[in-house]
C-alpha cells in the first residue's frame, strides 16, 4: 500500500505505508478514488503554512470507497464518499451555532494532521459525506473546494444582472466564476497570467480581462481569491458603492482605505472554509444540476505515482484543477 509523504518542504515523496490497523467502532478504512491539488497543498510544499508541521501525507481533497467499517458507522461497505478535512469538536461556542468553520479545536487533514494522498487510510466516520449515485467521480471531488465558494456566496446576494468580479482565476477563483454564471450574474474574471484568462473564458459567459482593463469599472460584488497584499488593495477601489467584497484569497497583511469604505458604504468579508453540513450539501445540490457547468475546471488527471509532476504542473499556474487517480499506480 503506497502514500504520497511530504517529508519537509519541497521534498516530495511516494512511499509504502506502514501496515493498516483495523478501524475503530466509529472509523472507517477508505479507498483513494482522487485526490485534487490546491492552493493550500502547494503553500505547503513551499512552506508558506504557518500552522502546518511536517513530516505528513497531504491531501484533503478527497474522494473515496468505504471498504471497512467500526460497528458504530452508519455507513455500508462500498459507499463513496467526499472527505471533511477540517474537523471540529461539536462542543465549544461556534460549533454550537453551527459555524463549525471556527471551531476552537479544529485541526486540518493535510495541512497539520495526515491527509488523504493515500490508496487506503483510516479516519472517524464522523468526517465523511456519502454522495448520490449520479454524481460522477470527476465532479464529485470537486465538493469541498466548492463547498468554499458557496460559503462565500451565502454572504452576498449575486442574482440575474448583478455585476461581479472575480480576482484572481485558481481553483477557487474558476468554480466562483462558474457559480455566478450560473446564478445569472454579468461575470469579469482578471488574472495576470494569459492562460489562466484563455482557461476562465471557457467556463460561461464570461468575460475574462487583464487587471489594466478594468482600472475604471466598479461591481456590485468583488470575490477575491488571489490572495496577496496588491490584489486585496487593487479589488477593493473596483466595489461599487453600497457594494461589498468577499476575501477567499489570504495574505498576511492589507492597507484598507477606510475613510473610503466608510463613505462608499462598502461592505468587506472574509470568508473561511464553509459549514458542515449545509455548505457541503448545497454544494451537492449545484454539482447535480445538468445546467451547472464545471466541466471545464478539471484540466489532467495523473495516476498518484506521478505527483511530482503534477505538484510542478499546478505550480506553474498553467492549468486548471489537476488530479490525482489512486485506482492504481
Amino acid at each position: 500500500m503506497l502514500e504520497i509523504r511530504l517529508n519537509q518542504p519541497g521534498d516530495l515523496e511516494l512511499r509504502e505505508m506502514e501496515p493498516l490497523r483495523s478501524p475503530g467502532e466509529e472509523e472507517i478504512r477508505l479507498q483513494t478514488i482522487y485526490g485534487g491539488i490546491c492552493g493550500s497543498d502547494l503553500s505547503l510544499f513551499q512552506g508558506r503554512l504557518h500552522h502546518a508541521t511536517y513530516p505528513l501525507r497531504p491531501g484533503h481533497e478527497i474522494l473515496g470507497k468505504i471498504v471497512e467499517a467500526g460497528k458504530e458507522v452508519g455507513y455500508d461497505i462500498g459507499t463513496r464518499v467526499v472527505i471533511l478535512p477540517n474537523t471540529f469538536c461539536g462542543e465549544c461556542d461556534f460549533c454550537l451555532q453551527g459555524r463549525t468553520n471556527l471551531c476552537r479545536h479544529k485541526r486540518s487533514l493535510g495541512v497539520n494532521a495526515d491527509g488523504g494522498f493515500a490508496e487506503e487510510w483510516i479516519l472517524p466516520g464522523r468526517y465523511v459525506l456519502p454522495i448520490p449515485d449520479n454524481l460522477p467521480d470527476e465532479k464529485a471531488v470537486l465538493i469541498e473546494p466548492f463547498a468554499v465558494v458557496v460559503h462565500a456566496f451565502n454572504k452576498v446576494n449575486i442574482t440575474e444582472g448583478t455585476a461581479v468580479l472575480i480576482v484572481g482565476c485558481g481553483n477557487e477563483g474558476m468554480l466562483a466564476t462558474c457559480l455566478a454564471d450560473h446564478l445569472g450574474a454579468d461575470v469579469t474574471a482578471v488574472d495576470l497570467k494569459p492562460s489562466k484568462r484563455e482557461w476562465v473564458s471557457r467556463l460561461g459567459r464570461v468575460r475574462a480581462a487583464k487587471p489594466e482593463e478594468i482600472d475604471e469599472e466598479t461591481f456590485d460584488v468583488v470575490i477575491e481569491a488571489a490572495g496577496t497584499k496588491l490584489s486585496v488593495e487593487q479589488s477593493i477601489q473596483h466595489v461599487a458603492p453600497g457594494g461589498a467584497m468577499v476575501m477567499i484569497g489570504m495574505t498576511q497583511e492589507a492597507n484598507i482605505p477606510v475613510m473610503q469604505m466608510v463613505r462608499q458604504e462598502w461592505t468587506l468579508y472574509g470568508s473561511i472554509i464553509y459549514n458542515y453540513p449545509d455548505d457541503y450539501l448545497k454544494s451537492i445540490q449545484y454539482l447535480r444540476d445538468e445546467r451547472f457547468k464545471v466541466d471545464e475546471v478539471v484540466s489532467e488527471i495523473l495516476p498518484f505515482s506521478q505527483a511530482e509532476k503534477a505538484y510542478e504542473k499546478a505550480m506553474s499556474g498553467e492549468y486548471g484543477k489537476i488530479l490525482l487517480d489512486f485506482r492504481g499506480s
